[in-house]
């Protein structure tokens, strides 16, 4: 998958540009894959004749695949790099802070920084320092692996013995939210106190994440074993799924409570985390937010995913539009009422979230897709709620998603698209730091951009 100029920018303004211990933040874990089979580690896979080309000349799939993994210098090569990363000075320090002893031995953080599995499940050739290796995302492969390059075996069959089917969306999105969100599996769960310490902010963007995690090509033979892939469909039920996740998390007491405080970890991190004034000239720097009907002064809920998931729904599937939405701006309202109604309105919003994904995940693609929600990304309808820092870097990451999108299904040239880089890079800018964010100007910014992909239609 070729990026156009500007991706890379993307991901180090939005997911880096305060949090420098990168490779913490692009890590996933094993703990979604499939429970059964014994675990065989990297090595088994890293055969010159298996995925272990200096290379990628294979004739089915590249063979270089555990190069890519492994390299040093590109985000590409981040999961081999995560279990490393608890031995860094920012991981030692973490660690400190939250008195976990050695970072490299902590439950806490083995569940998404290594292949994290009972010693039982573990065959003579794995090892935890290669970090997330292949086995976290497709699956443990004593099941599959003898067979699975056999003469006449298909994907199916594979699926079958146990190997993860990631060209679905749902799948995809469901194993990469355990780590780049949270999951109730041991050591999968960033709390409060782990950000205080020193870890980076979650954020999650499936189309974005898998782009740069990708080590294959989408050529002829993918596209007959897998199917074509669906970057608006990956990235709507990215979203879909994060806001079924975020909802189920806060619903359960030992996820949501921290003693008599809730666990900021679910809040919108700037809200608190801002310049405070008490002389008396002191401004107010909350903004109204139409989705939101929340206590003044309340610290408000991370909604940056049901933003982009209420813009898709009404874009794509506009029967679930006006139910999704008032189920969110319920679960904004209960926050102010107590514990057992938010809970309940979680619930519910959980199931809107749920019925989107599944209707998002078997809907027939349309070549005005990406047109479509972009355009309603920065509509009337969505515009208004783009207030805070966290839910305008995600509408901008994915405005730029998108474009990319209909620059691979060749709806839009790269020449093209180079041609408005410089608007997506002013959208940008009005998200470089959560200090100099302004709601104004980022909106004025994002249309500029939106409409200069709406001319290109």
């Amino acid at each position: 998958m070729k990026l156009i100029a500007g991706r890379t920018f993307a991901l180090a303004v939005l997911l880096f540009a305060a949090l420098s211990l990168a490779d913490t933040f692009a890590t996933s874990g094993a703990n979604a894959a499939s429970s059964h089979g014994q675990y065989e580690g990297v090595a088994t896979c890293a055969g010159s004749t298996c995925h272990g080309r200096a290379e990628g000349n294979g004739a089915v799939v590249r063979q270089d695949e555990i190069a890519s993994w492994q390299d040093p210098s590109s985000l590409s090569g981040a999961h081999s790099r995560a279990f490393a990363v608890l031995s860094s000075p920012r991981g030692r320090t973490i660690a400190a802070n939250l008195g976990l002893g050695s970072a490299a031995d902590a439950p806490a953080c083995l569940g998404c920084h290594s292949t994290n599995v009972a010693q039982t499940d573990r065959g003579p050739r794995f090892l935890t320092s290669d970090g997330v290796g292949c086995e976290s995302c497709h699956g443990p492969a004593s099941s599959w692996i003898a067979g699975h390059y056999a003469k006449g075996t298909t994907h199916a069959g594979n699926v079958a013995n146990g190997l993860v089917p990631l060209e679905r969306p749902q799948v995809r999105a469901k194993l990469c939210l355990d780590c780049h969100f949270g999951s109730t599996n041991a050591g999968q769960f960033v709390t409060h106190a782990m950000m205080a310490a020193g870890h980076p902010r979650v954020s999650f963007e499936l189309d974005l994440f898998s782009a740069l995690q990708q080590h294959h090509d989408v050529d002829r033979d993918y596209i007959a074993r897998k199917g074509r892939p669906d970057s608006v469909q990956l990235w709507a039920v990215g979203q879909a799924e994060a806001v079924r996740r975020s909802t189920s998390l806060f619903a359960k007491p030992n996820y949501a409570v921290t003693g008599v405080f809730p666990e900021y970890y679910f809040f919108d991190c700037h809200s608190c985390h801002r310049e405070i004034q008490d002389g008396p000239d002191a401004q107010r720097t909350f903004v109204t937010n139409p989705g939101r009907p929340i206590t003044f002064g309340q610290a408000p809920y991370n909604d940056e995913n049901m933003i982009m998931l209420s813009a898709v729904s009404h874009a794509l599937e506009p029967a679930h539009a006006a139910s999704f939405d008032a189920a969110s701006v319920d679960f904004h309202r209960s926050m102010s009422i107590g514990r057992d109604a938010a809970v309940q309105a979680a619930g519910r919003l959980q199931a809107q979230a749920g019925a989107l994904s599944d209707a998002l995940a078997s809907r027939p693609s349309d070549r005005n897709d990406a047109f479509t929600v972009i355009a309603a990304i920065s509509g009337h309808a969505t515009a208004p709620r783009f207030t805070d820092y966290e839910g305008s870097s995600q509408a901008v990451m994915a405005v730029d998603t998108l474009l990319n999108a209909l620059v691979r299904e060749g709806r839009v040239t790269v020449g093209a698209a180079a041609g408005i880089r410089a608007n997506i890079n002013r959208a940008y800018a009005a998200v470089k730091s959560p200090q100099t964010y302004r709601p104004a100007a980022f909106r004025a910014a994002l249309a500029q951009a939106t409409g200069a992909i709406e001319a290109l239609k």
